[in-house]
C-alpha cells in the first residue's frame, strides 16, 4: 500500500494550473469584452444623440422648407397683384394721353360778341379770333392755350383779366378776348 500512496504523492497534476490559467485568461478577456461594451455602449448613446440632432434638424428643415414655399407664394401673388396694378395704370395713362392729345388737336374755340362797327355792320356774326370778344373756358383749357387760339399773347389775354385765378379755371367761366 505503501507504494500505492508513492504513486500518487509522486504524480503532479497539472490540470489545477491549467484551470487556473485558463480562468485567469478567461478573467482578462471578459475584462476587456466588458471594457469593449462599455466603449460600443457610450458610442451608441453618443449616435443616438447625433441622430436626435439630425432629426431635430430635419424636422427644423421641413418647417424652413414649408415658410419658403408660403413666402414664395406671397411674392408671386404680391407680384401678379403689381403687374395687374402697372397695367390698370397704363391703360388709364394712354387713355389720358389720348384725351390730352385730342383737345391739343382740335383747337379752341373762342365766341365773339358783336360790336357795332363803324360801317354799321349788323349784329351776330363772328369776328376773327383777333377781335374782342368773350371765351368760355372748357374742360382742360388754360391761359396759354386760349390765347394761342384768339391769336393774342397771353400778357394780352391776363391784362384782359384782371382777378382771374389762371391756375384754377372752372369749366364755363367766362373770360374776355381783347381785340388787336
Amino acid at each position: 500500500m505503501d507504494t500505492i500512496s508513492s504513486d500518487n504523492n509522486e504524480s503532479f497534476s497539472y490540470l489545477p494550473i491549467l484551470a487556473l490559467i485558463v480562468g485567469l485568461i478567461a478573467g482578462v478577456l471578459g475584462g476587456v469584452a466588458l471594457a469593449k461594451v462599455s466603449n460600443i455602449n457610450q458610442s451608441l448613446s453618443e449616435q443616438s444623440a447625433v441622430a436626435d440632432r439630425v432629426d431635430a434638424l430635419e424636422t427644423e428643415l421641413r418647417k424652413t422648407s414649408t415658410s419658403a414655399e408660403q413666402a414664395t407664394a406671397r411674392i408671386n401673388k404680391v407680384a401678379s397683384e403689381t403687374n395687374a396694378a402697372f397695367k390698370q395704370f397704363s391703360d388709364a395713362f394712354g387713355e389720358l394721353r389720348t384725351s390730352v392729345e385730342e383737345m391739343h388737336a382740335s383747337p379752341a374755340r373762342v365766341q365773339t360778341t358783336s360790336t357795332p362797327s363803324s360801317e354799321g355792320g349788323s349784329g351776330g356774326s363772328s369776328a376773327p379770333a383777333t377781335a374782342a370778344g368773350q371765351y368760355t373756358v372748357k374742360g382742360g383749357d388754360t391761359g396759354s392755350g386760349i390765347a394761342r387760339a384768339a391769336g393774342i399773347s397771353l400778357n394780352a389775354l391776363l391784362n384782359a383779366n384782371p382777378g382771374v385765378n389762371w391756375n384754377r379755371l372752372s369749366v364755363g367761366q367766362v373770360l374776355n378776348i381783347p381785340g388787336n
